[in-house]
């Protein structure tokens, strides 16, 4: 009785100034609660923005996620035999229409996979799409509170090195663009991304970084896996983790979580040798001198006959393995494939 009478002293003692400022403390506490739980809500059951939704890995993400929630496609290519119930836009992301996208205030998600891989094309228009277009698209999440971005990184951007130790942690040296200037836009994207990460807390910002993804994907790793007869390097048998294109969906869908935020390595079943890997696909092998690959890819890189430039060599001579065990305690991955089933998915002929 005593404890409330004092108590209700010192609140006499408390001067007008002084009780209207606690009504307004009290006030906006509430207003952040309220904004707390309502962005939770969005989080958990608003739409997802996926960029770059026609290809394979987008198709996958879309294909999954429309049963459960709502989905909107950016791209600009066609999405044939599209589930009606997903909404899309065929257009380019760097142009001023794609703010429309955003701008009702409801979409809960940014998962961008719109990276262009093309080491043919254009490097300036190249450029222009990846790192002004994610530019814009960090622009329309700032402005309109979408309360998470999820970047598709990748594992290469810590580049394959022979002094590399043998697994990397998320804390490693982006050092991919070194070598391999096809790597330069995804590290841009990648830092782009880090530090979107601490300029707006507000957004769970989330970046993935997935080893060689397999699958029926068309990326290097299993167009290179696909070949009939795979050239190799002699006195080079490097240690390789793969990662099936299945379990990177259920990464995504893990890190589109209420909660989850931050930089994750992402990896498949136990590393492996290349000529392990090789050998339970029973691919033949071309043994080759590093000096005898490399000229010989340059000229076919020149003359239009292969896809792979001469650069890529590195992944197939040094090692570039990641630790995932932020990605196994915090988002609670594990992946569902074993070695078998990962590496074979690379002759997948169709959806599954």
């Amino acid at each position: 009785m005593a404890r409330e009478d004092a108590l209700e002293e010192a609140g006499q003692g408390e001067t007008e100034e002084e009780r209207r400022q606690g009504d307004r403390r009290r006030a906006a506490g509430r207003r952040l609660a309220d904004s707390a739980s309502f962005l939770s809500e969005r989080l958990a059951e608003g739409p997802v923005v996926i960029t770059g939704i026609c290809g394979r890995l987008g198709r996958r993400l879309a294909r999954q996620l429309h049963r459960d929630r709502p989905v909107i496609g950016v791209d600009r290519r066609p999405f044939h035999d599209r589930p009606k119930d997903i909404e899309f836009h065929q257009i380019d992301i760097r142009r001023k229409k794609a703010q429309d996208i955003f701008r009702n205030g409801e979409v809960a998600a940014l998962v961008h996979l719109g990276v262009m891989h093309d080491p043919r094309g254009n490097s300036e228009e190249h450029h222009s799409w990846n790192v002004t277009g994610f530019q814009k698209m960090l622009e329309w999440v700032r402005r309109y509170n979408v309360p998470k971005l999820v970047l598709i990184s990748s594992a290469n951007v810590y580049g394959p090195r022979a002094d590399n130790p043998q697994f990397l942690t998320e804390e490693a040296p982006l050092l991919g663009a070194g070598a391999f200037s096809e790597i330069r836009d995804l590290v841009e994207l990648d830092m782009l991304a880090q530090s979107f990460f601490w300029k707006h807390p507000q957004t769970e910002t989330v970046v993935l970084r997935p080893t060689h993804i397999l699958g029926t994907v068309r990326n290097a790793p299993s167009n290179y896996l696909r070949l009939k007869v795979v050239p190799t390097l002699m006195g080079f048998d490097p240690m390789i983790q793969v990662v099936h294109q299945d379990d990177v969906v259920q990464a995504i869908r893990l890190a589109l979580r209420p909660g989850a935020r931050g930089i994750f390595n992402i990896a498949g079943p136990p590393p492996t040798s290349l000529s392990t890997a090789l050998r339970t696909l029973g691919r033949a092998t071309l043994p080759l001198p590093h000096t005898v690959a490399r000229r010989g890819i340059e000229r076919l890189w020149n003359l239009r006959m292969t896809s792979f430039p001469a650069p890529e060599l590195d992944y197939i001579r040094y090692v570039c393995m990641v630790d995932d065990s932020r990605s196994r305690e915090v988002l609670g991955y594990q992946p569902d494939f074993d070695l078998g089933g990962t590496l074979k998915a690379v002759d997948e002929e169709r959806w599954v």
